[in-house]
């Protein structure tokens, strides 16, 4: 039992537990019995690095940091203003019902509309996304975000035309909210992945707070529909950088090179672990599973085909042929398979708390959002567009203290645990985010409810309420990070659906808030005290259970490795 994870009775290595530091020059083996791992020695303790890098040129693991930063800076940006337009509307809630003639309640569904558009497409792109890469969904989505967003700039009053333009918005936003997560497990090696991946988390899921910021403001100068021109106008200056910057990142690599993703059933695996937890320094990695007689390729995070083991080293690409839209099949699998195969891990208890986790803070989120018209654009505030775009600062500032504090402890934390664990990392380090995200997203969700009550009786400045904010967007963004970084580093093969999971959950969460919001607040008499109090009590109970999931997480991992849940449903 390593740091009160139970260790699996059956394999003796667990696809996602690897050996995380190690000695280099000590004898060590890929899963084909090849000696000498290569290992990150820019540190003060070598690190293995997983997935280990093919000798291709053309492999995003051996393109050089600053072009895979390059790449996750650019494809980041993008995704800001792509998911601002999510909160876009919430400054001008106001506003939009007095140009449409419509109540608050229909002005919110145009973002629930938004929402599931995200949902929908980000479900149906994941088959193309597995077969032919991600580039060409990055591409099309930003040409569509273009074009949507001058469309919802010209609606006029024309509220069904606005409805339709909103929907394809978040089709255009899906790629993004999908592929952006998944392409840090492309690019970049475990030890890599923390600080890169609580900054696309801070794109995705924290940028677009710092929209309404500025829309208020936009409103009052330029009126409401050049927020929408202006992103797309950004979107358009996005363009250029991904198309001739931004190559395909999905590869093809030999399995034996996924070493968080090999599972073996060598006792001596199971000796060797357990020696290394009670002393390292005296154990040898000198154990080798027996090599298979054909390797399955993968992506890094997707579909898989049968390659010979051993591969001629391929050219480099030149500079103009990596630009190309299609750089050839990922996965010869079907696209209908590929189409339902997220569906039955909704019953997988490892994807289903990666949902709660991250889903229901965003989704809440997203119910502040809509109603803070009622408390903070009427009596006795009663502000204007500018002010409400205002009050999303303190949301702003908790998504960046959310960044700060996952950024820094989730790497940190992995490899402090793994010393503590012998050198062995399991993913279920990760969950151990879930306690900062408990204590700053249920502290705000329990905290604005109070306060905002408090606020319309004069009891509580507005900067009270708007500080709790802060603190349930801190608690979400660290949320969105604890459950990315667990999907990636556990099932890496199954990232992608596991982010379409989690994309299909939170935008169906929150679009179905989108519609009960206000009703929700007419049936507690416009008290927000106790919804928020059974919202922030659901929050804790779905926190609690990651400790069942921190506890269980490597045998959940065994049992649905020996016992394929895709199998089984026909999918695999």
């Amino acid at each position: 039992m390593g740091l009160g994870i139970l260790e699996d009775r059956v394999m003796d290595h667990v696809p996602g537990t690897i050996r995380y530091f190690d000695d280099p020059d000590r004898p060590q083996y890929a899963s084909d019995g090849v000696e000498g791992l290569k290992c990150d020695t820019s540190g003060p303790v070598p690190i293995i690095l997983v997935p280990q890098p093919s000798d291709d040129p053309n492999d995003p693991l051996n393109w050089p940091l600053w072009k895979k930063d390059l790449i996750t800076f650019i494809l980041s940006l993008t995704a800001i203003f792509a998911t601002a337009l999510g909160p876009i509307l919430a400054a001008n809630t106001m506003t939009l019902s007095w140009h449409f003639t419509k109540s608050l309640k229909n002005v919110a569904k145009l973002t629930g509309w938004f929402l599931l558009g995200v949902g929908v497409a980000g479900f149906l792109i994941v088959p193309s996304g597995r077969i032919w890469g991600k580039r060409h969904l990055f591409i099309g989505g930003t040409v569509l975000l273009v074009a949507t967003c001058a469309w919802g700039g010209s609606v006029g009053t024309n509220y069904e035309s606005f409805i339709w333009a909103r929907i394809l918005q978040g089709v255009a936003t899906a790629p993004f909210e999908a592929f952006v997560n998944a392409a840090v497990g492309d690019l970049y090696f475990v030890h890599q992945r923390g600080k890169r991946m609580a900054f696309t988390n801070l794109a995705v899921f924290g940028g677009a707070f710092f929209t309404p910021i500025l829309v208020g403001k936009i409103t009052k100068e330029l009126k409401w529909w050049w927020t929408f021109y202006l992103v797309a106008i950004f979107c358009a200056v996005c363009l250029p950088a991904i198309i001739f910057l931004c190559p395909e990142t999905a590869y093809v690599r030999d399995a034996s090179l996924n070493l968080d993703l090999l599972s073996t059933d060598n006792p001596a695996a199971r000796k060797r672990d357990e020696a290394a937890r009670d002393d390292p320094e005296k154990t040898a990695d000198t154990s080798a599973p027996s090599p298979p007689s054909s390797a399955t390729g993968t992506d890094g995070v997707g579909g898989t085909v049968t390659e010979p083991r051993v591969h001629p080293v391929k050219p480099k690409m030149s500079y103009w042929q990596s630009l190309a839209l299609f750089n050839g099949r990922k996965t010869n699998e079907s696209f209908w398979k590929l189409l339902l195969r997220p569906l039955p891990l909704f019953f997988q208890p490892a994807f289903l708390w990666a949902c709660l986790i991250q889903g229901l803070l965003i989704g809440w989120t997203v119910f502040i959002g809509v109603i803070m018209a009622q408390f903070f654009m009427g009596p006795p505030l009663w502000w204007d567009e500018v002010n409400s775009g205002y009050a999303y600062t303190g949301a702003f500032v908790g998504a960046i203290i959310g960044f700060i504090i996952a950024g820094l402890l989730s790497d940190w934390s992995a490899r402090y645990l793994t010393k503590l664990n012998g050198g062995i990392y399991e993913p279920e380090f990760r969950i151990v985010l879930v306690i900062p995200q408990m204590i700053l997203g249920c502290a705000g969700l329990f905290g604005w409810g109070v306060t905002v009550d408090g606020l319309l009786k004069g009891e509580y400045s507005f900067y009270v309420p708007l500080t709790f904010f802060a603190l349930e967007v801190a608690g979400m963004v660290i949320g969105a990070v604890a459950g990315s970084l667990y999907i990636v580093d556990a099932y890496r093969d199954l990232a992608i659906e596991g982010f379409t999971c989690m994309i299909i959950f939170k935008n169906m969460f929150s679009f179905g808030l989108t519609f009960k919001a206000y009703d929700w607040l007419i049936e507690n008499q416009t008290k927000a005290t106790p919804l928020f109090n059974a919202l922030g009590a659901v929050q804790v109970v779905v926190c609690v259970l990651s400790i069942p999931m921190y506890i269980y997480g490597k045998r959940c991992r065994s049992f649905f490795h020996r016992h394929d849940l895709l199998a089984m449903c026909g999918v695999r």
